[in-house]
């Protein structure tokens, strides 16, 4: 994290903030707040004190990452030169305004579905901001989400194309298992015919792609007759106003609109003399 921080600052400051430079004198202490402006889960609080401390400036953490908080409630405080604090400040806030708005929506979006499936899992997707994933991912796991996989390397997820390339659902599969006996083995689905195959053929987690809620439902059925211990994850055209429709018929729900499409909780940083 304090690597990736680091560069995000030499991204905003380069050769120095200019501004601040001209108009505030460089042994000005000065004395700053983050204070929620909205009720919502807080996520991303960690790394705005880590922000700071990377200027000089010493950060207290007043709210907790992955806890509600209210509007008006102080969640971070700061006290260095006006200077450093001013460097960070975008930084700082850019974090807890993301991160705080999927965690938000992600322990929304868990919370109605779990009233239908106490056991379903809703994750997130590789459909994140470039640079930015780990915190998006975190974010997720704040709000009570599933991260699904970091990246192309720490989970087989065969999809369409790589069916396609390799020869059929068999033959992926087979050459998955072949090369990896200590991971599960999941592939995606178009149709209620691949979705068998899957299962008959070994798959340990099926992805039934753009399926209609209750087709879903239907087939999830079939397909646990099949294997009552492969799971079934929905994705594809789910996001928010319908997500609750696909919960009764999958063990887990991923959708990318967690960390594409969501909208970032207001914050703000109150700043004075010290």
């Amino acid at each position: 994290m304090r690597s990736r921080i680091q560069e995000f600052l030499r991204e905003d400051i380069g050769s120095g903030d200019i501004t601040s430079e001209l108009v505030v004198p460089d042994d000005m202490m000065a004395r700053g707040r983050i204070l929620c402006k909205e009720d919502c889960i807080l996520a991303g609080a960690e790394e705005a004190s880590v922000v700071f401390k990377e200027l000089g400036a010493k950060a207290v953490l007043v709210g907790k990452d992955g806890v509600p908080v209210k509007k008006g409630e102080v969640v971070l405080e700061v006290v260095g030169t006006a200077r450093s604090i001013l460097a960070g400040e975008r930084l700082a806030l850019n974090f807890v305004m993301r991160m705080s708005g999927i965690a938000t929506l992600t322990r929304k979006l868990v919370d109605r579905c779990s009233n239908i499936n106490p056991n379903i899992r809703v994750a997130a997707t590789r459909k994140t901001t470039p640079g930015f994933r780990e915190f998006e991912k975190k974010a997720v796991l704040l709000g009570g989400g599933d991260p699904h996989r970091a990246g192309l390397f720490d989970a087989v997820l065969i999809k369409d194309n790589h069916i396609k390339i390799s020869g059929g659902i068999e033959e992926a599969l087979k050459r998955a298992r072949r090369g990896s006996f200590t991971k599960k083995i999941e592939i995606e689905a178009e149709t209620p015919e691949d979705a068998k195959t899957a299962v008959a053929a070994g798959a340990d987690i099926v992805l039934l792609d753009n399926f209609e809620p209750q087709e879903l439902a239907l087939l999830s059925k079939e397909l646990k007759r099949i294997n009552p211990n492969v799971l079934i994850e929905a994705s594809g055209g789910i996001r928010p106003d319908n997500i609750e429709k696909y919960a009764a018929g999958a063990d887990i729900i991923s959708l990318g609109w967690l960390t594409h499409s969501v909208r970032s909780i207001d914050f703000s940083m109150e700043l004075e003399r010290a």
